[in-house]
């Protein structure tokens, strides 16, 4: 079958679709309120590399590198291919510190069904894909919130983020037993849990080039770069299809 060339992007539509050679849409994460110019001794230390400084951050490009090391590292996420998921960016409506950092969408039903039937209608998480290649998750980190923790919590975060992929990555979360299916019974534990982990990623010595950026907030990354960018999609529906075949 021949690809589509034209983006796909109908918000009701099952599938978005972005052209093989077409970049997935990215743009500027702007802050909540001007931003001052910082003094050199808080625009964060020199040696930090952060990417080209005559370009704007590039957010989502920084997060994809850091996981693929955390999951080859970590014998844990060895399931997760990180080419299946849609890193992304979201712009946060408030300045409020708490509140959403992160999160993972599936793009499959429970046990990874495409589709589930509900009253007699057929539904679909909607799909996405770039070209030929489709995603099986939608990671999002809502800024200038997520880069306004200290360098634990970022990671920390995306550590949450990455564990809530099932096991079998087939587009479903991962899902304990009992009432708190996501977290556990104990979100504290839980955060307590990843916080190990993250120790432990950091203790096999990566290349501190992968995560040093997450020493900087998203002011410094501002001002060093011009701007922060990162891929902006939107949350995926739920799209009815049809009705459901009548037994008997």
């Amino acid at each position: 079958m021949a690809e589509n060339k034209k983006p796909t992007t109908d918000p009701h539509s099952p599938c978005f679709r972005w052209g093989k050679e077409d970049a997935l849409p990215t743009r500027i994460l702007r802050p909540l309120h001007p931003l001052p110019k910082l003094p050199a001794v808080l625009a964060g230390p020199t040696w930090i590399r952060s990417g080209p400084l005559d370009q704007p951050f590039d957010f989502t490009a920084h997060l994809r590198r850091l996981m693929v090391d955390i999951v080859a590292r970590s014998a844990d996420l060895g399931h997760i291919d990180v080419s299946r998921l849609l890193i992304s960016a979201l712009q946060a409506r408030s300045a409020r510190v708490h509140g959403l950092q992160a999160r993972v969408t599936p793009l499959r039903f429970p046990n990874g069904m495409l589709t589930r039937v509900r009253r007699g209608v057929v539904f679909q998480v909607q799909r996405y894909f770039h070209g030929t290649h489709e995603f099986l998750y939608l990671m999002t980190f809502c800024l200038p919130r997520f880069l306004d923790q200290d360098f634990d919590g970022k990671l920390i975060t995306i550590f949450h983020e990455l564990f809530h992929i099932g096991p079998r990555f087939d587009g479903d979360l991962r899902r304990h037993e009992g009432r708190y299916q996501i977290h556990t019974h104990s979100q504290r534990e839980y955060d307590r849990a990843m916080a190990h982990h993250a120790r432990a990623y950091l203790a096999t010595q990566p290349d501190p080039t992968l995560h040093e950026f997450l020493r900087l907030n998203f002011a410094q990354l501002t001002q060093r770069h011009g701007g922060v960018a990162g891929i902006v999609v939107p949350r995926p529906k739920v799209i009815p299809l049809r009705h459901a075949a009548k037994e008997g």
